[in-house]
């Protein structure tokens, strides 16, 4: 079957070569059919195989470090923490705008190499950075945006830097977009100058209203066909010149045109096919068609087993997507924990950092990316190669609704909560007990006997050279523990090997 849909693609690329897109760019591969771009788009081996992608939240908004990432919205709203905030420290918006910060980020402590040895130490598979964030500033070496860091504010290519020294460790590449919600929406409607559908509030008193030259283009005021052109040639900018593996986009996608984002996708196919990658678009929402992208769930997860594989990107910092002041840390356990619960369901993690202004990962996010590496390096074999098993698990924790869908990747879970995977041959099922059980006990497992009763050869347990006592009784898998030292305080996990 793979073979016939390659040999429909390739004759449909060659059917289509020399077409443009609509700004004159050639495609080997051009359509007008979603249909046809999700033959290309299936997701590809080394995907469900990585389990695990970093990538950072950084641009001049990091220079206030304060409130979250959306310092730049909020600075121009009265009555704000971040308004108050910004006329406190730097003055009425009105004289000192968001680009005035610009000059301020200057990233004097980016080290890309070291960024990157640390994404692959945690045990990613991928990684990358945000390409433009929602403030319209691109972090690359761009000619589409005058706003950009190897022009302005740090003088270096950002993304250029960051993804070849991912690549030189044999990582995946990722860039994300969330420059949808640039645009001035609302100009000739004062009652909706507020609404958040567009990032920046119009106000003619500030430089958000500006349609100079070059501040349009990080305020996002121009006509709706201009923006949309421009929002598309950004994207095709960044794969043109980086070819990453994953293009990712931010809520808000919805809002621009069918036939652009189809364009968008188009690009991405033809970055996969001009580089021989096998690429994905990954999105939220219902913002793209699920034949052609890779669903994506903000912090949060699935309550079941998903019929296709699924991204959950997250914070390891409680509030702010970006570096904040007294930033505070989710503990390494529960990000473990509930990333175990993801990959149980089909799942991959996109795991967010937090560089200060100056481009440093602090020591904290620096213990936690350690701690899910070494977590992750005992357990290599439960982790990559493996794929869902015949159910997820079950367990006691009390899992809550996510803000985004699903259910909240911050749940709480212990001991006496249970998940499976089965490894991608079907000679092992893990094991993965979310917590250290009692040492000595008897752990009664279900639903491994009464599929594999026939088929249990032998019980391990990862990380240690310990032998483990079990038993089949009717319909349970009894372990006996072993001694507290040799089991795992985050995620203990049995290896039962299959005949």
């Amino acid at each position: 079957m793979k073979y016939f849909k390659l040999l429909f693609f390739l004759t449909l690329s060659i059917l289509s070569c020399g077409e443009k897109t609509s700004s004159g760019k050639d495609l080997v591969f051009n359509t007008t059919s979603w249909d046809s771009l999700s033959i290309h788009m299936n997701d590809p081996e080394w995907f469900s195989d990585a389990k695990l992608g970093v990538y950072f939240h950084w641009g001049p908004y990091s220079v206030p470090a304060f409130h979250n990432e959306w310092y730049p919205r909020w600075m121009h709203v009265k009555g704000t923490k971040a308004y108050n905030y910004h006329v406190e420290n730097f003055g009425d918006p009105a004289n000192f705008g968001y680009h005035d910060f610009i000059p301020m980020f200057k990233a004097e402590k980016f080290n890309p190499k070291e960024w990157a040895e640390l994404f692959k130490i945690s045990g990613a598979r991928f990684a990358g950075v945000i390409a433009q964030h929602h403030d319209g500033f691109a972090m690359w070496d761009s000619k589409i945006n005058p706003y950009n860091a190897s022009d302005m504010g740090p003088k270096r290519d950002i993304v250029g830097e960051m993804l070849e020294e991912v690549e030189e460790l044999g990582l995946k590449t990722i860039t994300t977009f969330h420059h949808a919600r640039t645009y001035q929406r609302f100009k000739n409607d004062s009652t909706k100058w507020g609404d958040n559908a567009s990032y920046f509030p119009y106000n003619p008193n500030y430089a958000t209203a500006s349609e100079d030259n070059k501040l349009k283009y990080l305020y996002g005021n121009m006509p709706w066909d201009e923006f949309q052109e421009y929002w598309l040639e950004e994207v095709n900018e960044v794969v043109k010149q980086y070819q990453p593996d994953i293009i990712w986009f931010d809520s808000g996608l919805d809002r621009i045109s069918e036939d652009y984002r189809m364009k968008m996708v188009n690009l991405q196919v033809n970055n996969s096919i001009k580089n021989n990658k096998k690429t994905i678009v990954a999105y939220k929402q219902e913002d793209l068609p699920k034949n052609v992208g890779v669903l994506d769930i903000e912090q949060g997860g699935m309550r079941n087993i998903a019929d296709e594989y699924w991204l959950s990107d997250m914070t390891i910092s409680k509030g702010s997507w970006s570096y904040v002041k007294d930033q505070t840390y989710k503990k390494p356990e529960l990000l473990i924990r509930n990333m175990i619960d993801i990959w149980s369901k089909r799942g991959i993690v996109l795991l967010n950092v937090s560089p200060t202004a100056e481009g440093v990962i602090n020591q904290e996010q620096q213990h936690v990316l350690n701690a899910i590496g070494k977590w992750i390096k005992k357990h290599e074999e439960a982790v990559y190669q493996t794929r869902p098993y015949k159910i997820f698990g079950y367990g006691e924790a009390l899992v809550e609704d996510g803000r985004h869908g699903g259910q909240k990747a911050t749940t709480e879970y212990s001991h006496n909560d249970i998940r499976f995977t089965i490894s991608k041959d079907s000679s092992a099922i893990y094991l993965y007990v979310l917590g250290k059980p009692k040492p000595k006990e008897t752990i009664s497992i279900k639903h491994i006997s009464e599929y594999y009763k026939d088929r249990i050869k032998a019980i391990s347990l990862l990380g240690s050279h310990v032998p483990i006592e079990w038993n089949l009784n009717n319909a349970f898998l009894n372990i006996t523990t072993p001694n507290s030292n040799e089991m795992d305080d985050i995620a203990t996990v049995f290896k039962v090997s299959l005949k």
